[in-house]
């Protein structure tokens, strides 16, 4: 548990991510962390590099109650002070911080408050020995890190654990993970780390994420872009929603366009729609297409849906066609009949709950 949060079991895999901010900056961290919950964030994690950020933790831990996971690194007394601040999670790798006698005081602080640890190898870090005896960052050489951590933890009676082995490519990262399942049985948060800008990292991503998501491997996940933090959570749910493992937002099939199009502003029609129902936490199947051939069909596998035909569009509900509209109020006319489903299906649930006291009384 991270905080409320299950990772692992039978639990939804959870969508994480990271403040970009300097944690000093308390009130810069908390709107970013507001814009990440926003998007969808489940688990937000923060650089505590010195003594000064993890004494703002205790200020940042006050105005959220999102799960927080404090990244530590080298400094057994930051990983002390972020406990001491209320946090949810270490990101540590016990046998960087120190002696033994000082991963004990941190693994019984963390066991006092029911905090766990997650383990993370990266192969831009690995121990000198292991990259003298393998050469380089190998799978082989990112589970053998990881398995030196798993033990000190476990020689010391702790297994509140997940574990983390990440590369800057896709195959490297999808062998580590499949090693490393084979080896233990621990919850695994995935990322391909250092994957790059918002275009292509989030290829990168959802290749390597995917690919071990399909194969049943993977607890939580972390897109990690040079971009800003709500962009990698809408990255990470668009990769669940692929994949058909967690449902949120706004899902729209859209035609890549062809010659048989009557409009012009196509693109900007589905990019519009997309932008003005960002907000939407409900998750809606929607369609947009720009002819005859395949719209009928996707609009009948949608909720809602939208075909064109020489500038008029026709809207259709749950496959049935509902009325024309002109060219130049096609948004608009969209974007409002959403809002109209999505109060449908408000005073729906309404009704099931009041349904369900009354039964229950």
């Amino acid at each position: 548990m991270v905080k409320n949060v299950q990772i692992g079991g039978d639990a939804p895999v959870a969508v994480q991510s990271m403040t970009k901010t300097d944690t000093t900056d308390v009130d810069g961290t908390i709107k970013q962390i507001e814009e990440m919950t926003a998007a969808g964030c489940e688990i937000v994690r923060i650089a505590v590099p010195d003594k000064d950020a993890a004494i703002a933790l205790k200020e940042i831990r006050k105005r959220t109650d999102v799960p927080l996971v404090a990244d530590i690194h080298f400094h057994y007394k930051l990983a002390l002070l972020a406990l001491e601040a209320g946090i949810d999670k270490l990101r540590l790798n016990p046998g960087n911080i120190g002696s033994l006698d000082r991963i004990r005081e941190v693994v019984r602080a963390t066991e006092a408050q029911k905090v766990p640890i997650r383990i993370g190898v990266n192969g831009g870090s690995l121990e000198k020995d292991l990259l003298q005896k393998y050469g380089t960052a190998t799978p082989e050489a990112i589970v053998e890190s990881g398995m030196r951590h798993v033990r000190i933890l476990e020689d010391l009676g702790f297994s509140d654990i997940i574990i983390s082995l990440k590369a800057s490519d896709v195959n490297r990262t999808v062998a580590a993970y499949r090693l490393m399942s084979e080896k233990v049985d621990y919850p695994f948060h995935l990322g391909v780390t250092e994957a790059g800008t918002a275009f292509g990292g989030s290829i990168k991503s959802a290749i390597g994420l995917g690919i071990l998501l399909h194969d049943g491997i993977g607890d939580t996940i972390r897109v990690s872009l040079a971009a800003e933090p709500h962009e990698e959570v809408r990255v990470g749910w668009e990769i669940l929603k692929s994949l058909e493992l967690r449902k949120r937002g706004v899902t729209v099939v859209a035609c890549p366009t062809c010659g048989r199009l009557d409009i012009d502003n196509f693109v900007e029609i589905v990019t519009e729609v997309e932008r003005r129902l960002a907000h939407v936490e409900e998750p809606l199947h929607l369609s947009i297409m720009g002819c005859a051939v395949n719209g009928p069909g996707e609009a009948h596998d949608s909720q809602l849906g939208i075909t064109f035909g020489r500038n008029v569009g026709m809207i259709f509900k749950d496959g049935v066609p509902m009325r024309r509209v002109a060219g130049a109020d096609i948004v608009e006319e969209f974007v409002k009949e959403v809002e109209i489903l999505r109060k449908e299906g408000a005073n729906a649930k309404s009704l099931a709950d009041e349904k369900q006291l009354v039964q229950i009384s």
